[in-house]
């Protein structure tokens, strides 16, 4: 019975991240919208002026809380996959870090598990380093969720957002960033491991701006844990979600895993597949206020290497082919 309870919680863990992934932000959307005709209306007029007097905290370092971010389901959630961190090198406090997150997966499960619950991942491996994760900028949207996210130790991915975190007076800040954004998630197709990567250098002007490590980080297993339906980037529905995402800022996917009472239904509840995040050798930067074309391809080029080298590394260890490649777009 004791077993079979663990494997419940492990279960709810994993899927209350799924729901509210999906559907916390629209929930508390509509919700607040529908007490405002009720006798309850003082709710969301509190909140809304909240929202506006809290505007700029995503853009600020963000809300963290570590009571939220040490929460029990987290936990159960890690040990549902199992979601775990390989740590390759140090990453010295006297510094500051861009890391590169890779891939996005659907829902970038191994990603925030390491980064923003503190269960033994990032906080564990790396004590002296305060990791922020970027998001993006609709989710700090969004009404109630926005908070949520923010007091698990998210940020928005803008400029102005990073740039505040990596100019703090004290060192050891480090910036996490999902590089290949919405776009990857339409490439998370299981066994494959392909990247939006190569004109992606946005990550790499800021490591020079603030003279920023660059650490290369990827997430083995993460887009094994969906069913995926990939249309080819030809297709009119292809062209459908690329415009999609220009217009809302993140990318419609089919996806499906099992169901919550039965392994085989379908249904939302990802499967349970090892996740292990591997972080790599920070790549020293020095500080460039204007860094030049050359001076961000050169660091860029350096990144995608040993990026590639990480996955070559490490890909026989956690369930990869050797003759697996990794593909960048």
């Amino acid at each position: 019975m004791k077993v079979m309870g663990k494997l419940w919680l492990e279960t709810l863990g994993a899927y209350q991240y799924v729901l509210t992934f999906l559907f916390m932000g629209p929930f508390f959307s509509l919700l607040l919208l529908f007490l405002l005709f009720t006798s309850f209306w003082s709710v969301p007029v509190l909140y809304f002026v909240w929202f506006f007097l809290d505007w700029d905290t995503p853009n600020q370092g963000g809300r963290q809380f570590e009571w939220i971010k040490k929460f029990f389901m987290w936990k159960y959630a890690r040990d549902y996959f199992p979601i775990k961190m390989v740590k390759t090198a140090e990453l010295p406090p006297d510094r500051n870090y861009v890391v590169g997150a890779h891939p996005h997966g659907i829902m970038a499960f191994g990603t925030f598990i390491n980064f923003c619950a503190n269960v033994d991942g990032f906080f564990k491996k790396f004590p002296r380093i305060r990791a922020s994760l970027a998001g993006q900028a609709i989710l700090f949207y969004l009404p109630v969720s926005r908070d949520y996210f923010m007091a698990n130790g998210l940020c928005s991915v803008s400029r102005w957002s990073l740039d505040y975190c990596l100019s703090k007076a004290q060192r050891g800040q480090a910036v996490v960033i999902i590089v290949g954004g919405a776009h990857e998630s339409l490439y998370a197709i299981p066994g494959r491991h392909c990247l939006v990567l190569r004109n992606r250098k946005g990550f790499v002007r800021l490591a020079l701006r603030h003279g920023a490590s660059l650490v290369p980080m990827y997430s083995f297993g993460e887009n094994d844990i969906f069913h995926f339906k990939f249309f080819d980037t030809n297709s009119w529905q292809h062209l459908c979600q690329l415009t999609f995402k220009k217009i809302m800022g993140f990318s419609p996917c089919i996806f499906w895993g099992r169901g919550l009472f039965s392994a085989n239904s379908w249904g939302l509840l990802p499967l349970a597949r090892p996740i292990t995040t591997v972080v790599g050798h920070p790549i020293p930067v020095p500080q460039r206020l204007d860094p030049t074309k050359e001076e961000v391809d050169h660091y860029h080029t350096l990144y995608m290497e040993a990026l590639e080298q990480l996955f070559e590394d490490h890909k026989e260890s956690c369930g990869v082919p050797a003759s697996t490649r990794l593909t960048f777009i």
